[in-house]
């Protein structure tokens, strides 16, 4: 996916003025009702998996035949925005069809048990008069956004966005946009390439008043399975998305990817040299942080390969994982447009034992800051027969450091950097994180370093004056070795004293 395409065009849409028509009537609803429960999504989605996959019907050609900045000619005029004029806490606006969302969505509104269908129309969109006139037989909206009060009172400000495929974002108040979450991720890396799950339908509950939290449903369909998604979302300064879900397999799925996250990684200080770029960092996020079934906490730095990397982390029973974007600093990326420091990070807290499996990260090769290039999921060890049903529920926690107030973290890694010797060794150091518990002495701290090639030399523990944390350097030599993978931790007293640094080298 051209995912910076994608996520400027959202901004597009959502930044452009209001010029619309004065006599707007907003989103409708049919006049078609169905009783709704918590079990209408999932009765939906067994039979849908009892049937033969059937892809759904694409809009009119003319729709996905539209260029980049055709797209960007058309936008939702926010007065038109769902529960607009209402004393309902939160707004809903939809995103036309066409370029990259080539099939429609179902929307649906629920209220008193009973679910409406929004109905389609054009004229809750406003165009410049250089949009092509084009056939509207079959046309549908793509997506949705959800605005609240964040802020200010009267100002209805996005928090969240489900758009293409099974994928869907969010940010804590005053964040913006980065790494995107998905339903699921099947074959992920496999030869045979990848399957993209669709949502098909989403069901909106009609939020309480003075509420910061609505529910959303939505059904999703691929070849492999169908499945029913349960959201329940608060919005704040750290935005909470609790998942529940039913996965109904049409055929045998040995490699599943639970709660699945994507994002962007290009450079930092451990390859610089590769990118002429004036920035001296450009990524969502810039590490897979991990709270393992065994009480370990793991920090493993991202990484844009020259090949493809695959990484498991064999667990049972995971604590936690998330991608993070611990660089705050405007310093960090120099960037005035992307604002990289102000992206979010994404911690997963299952909401029960998922048994054993792993942590898989995927790091792709990319050339330009326009591709997803990280994908990281949990994978179950033992693949879902055909014709089963799996449920799974766990929290998303979108923020700046949504890992702090859920995992018992010891002193963060914040930065790994690598520069070469004339011996042809290379220096690595790590920066840690200042704390209470990182004694002034730092002889009294002892380090755990461990390496699978070449050779380490035992290292060096100093205080970094600018961050007053503990940094450890250490040299390395790869004689003769293409790949490295390094462990590296701090201890006081044969306790943790700080996160595990697992580290990938590869020769360039």
């Amino acid at each position: 996916m051209l995912r910076r395409d994608f996520i400027t065009s959202l901004l597009a849409l959502a930044a452009v003025p209001r010029t619309g028509r004065a006599d707007q009537k907003g989103l409708t609803l049919g006049d078609q009702t169905t009783p709704f429960d918590d079990t209408t999504v999932i009765n939906l989605a067994r039979a849908l998996a009892a049937d033969e996959y059937q892809p759904r019907p694409q809009v009119p050609e003319g729709w996905r035949n539209l260029t980049y900045d055709q797209y960007r000619q058309i936008w939702f005029d926010a007065r038109n925005a769902l529960w607009e004029g209402t004393q309902a806490p939160q707004r809903v606006d939809v995103f036309p069809a066409g370029l990259y969302f080539p099939q429609a969505v179902a929307l649906n509104v629920v209220a008193g048990g009973t679910a409406r269908p929004i109905a389609f129309d054009m004229g809750v969109f406003d165009t410049t008069d250089q949009f092509p006139d084009l056939q509207l037989d079959n046309m549908g909206y793509s997506g949705l956004r959800l605005r609240a009060e964040l802020e200010k009172p009267g100002i209805f400000q996005e928090y969240a966005v489900f758009q293409g495929a099974s994928y869907f974002r969010g940010i804590g108040t005053g964040e913006t946009y980065g790494l995107s979450a998905r339903g699921l991720a099947l074959k992920t890396g496999d030869p045979m390439g990848e399957e993209f799950p669709d949502f098909t339908a989403f069901w909106l509950e009609t939020p309480e008043a003075d509420s910061d939290t609505i529910v959303l449903h939505a059904l999703l369909d691929s070849p492999s399975c169908a499945g029913a998604f349960r959201f329940r979302i608060t919005h704040g300064a750290v935005l909470e998305m609790k998942v529940s879900a039913h996965i109904f397999a049409r055929e045998e799925i040995r490699h599943l990817g639970i709660a699945p996250l994507t994002s962007m990684f290009l450079f930092d200080d451990t390859m610089r040299q590769r990118f002429s770029d004036f920035r001296p960092a450009v990524h969502d996020s810039d590490g897979l942080l991990i709270h393992n079934g065994a009480g370990e906490v793991i920090w493993r730095p991202l990484s844009n390969p020259t090949s493809l990397q695959i990484s498991a982390f064999g667990d049972a029973d995971p604590r936690g994982f998330g991608l993070m974007q611990r660089k705050r600093a405007y310093s960090d990326f120099n960037d005035l447009e992307a604002l990289y420091h102000n992206r979010p990070a994404v911690w997963i807290t299952p909401g029960e034992g998922w048994g054993r499996g792993a942590v898989t990260l995927v790091e792709i090769p990319a050339d330009l800051e326009i591709y997803d290039n990280i994908v990281a999921y949990w994978r179950p060890a033992d693949p879902l027969p055909a014709g089963s049903e799996h449920q799974m529920s766990y929290t998303l926690h979108w923020g700046a450091d949504p890992a702090a107030a859920t995992a018992d973290v010891p002193v963060k890694v914040l930065n790994t950097a690598m520069g070469g010797r004339p011996e042809g060794g290379q220096v690595i150091v790590i920066d840690f994180a200042d704390s209470a518990d990182v004694p002034q002495d730092l002889s009294e701290v002892e380090i755990v370093l461990r390496g699978n090639a070449g050779s380490v030399t035992p290292g060096i523990l100093q205080r970094n004056p600018e961050t007053n944390g503990p940094r450890l350097a250490f040299t390395f030599k790869p004689d003769g070795a293409t790949l490295a993978e390094f462990r590296a931790q701090l201890r006081m007293n044969g306790e943790p004293l700080s996160e595990v640094w697992l580290y990938r080298w590869t020769a360039a």
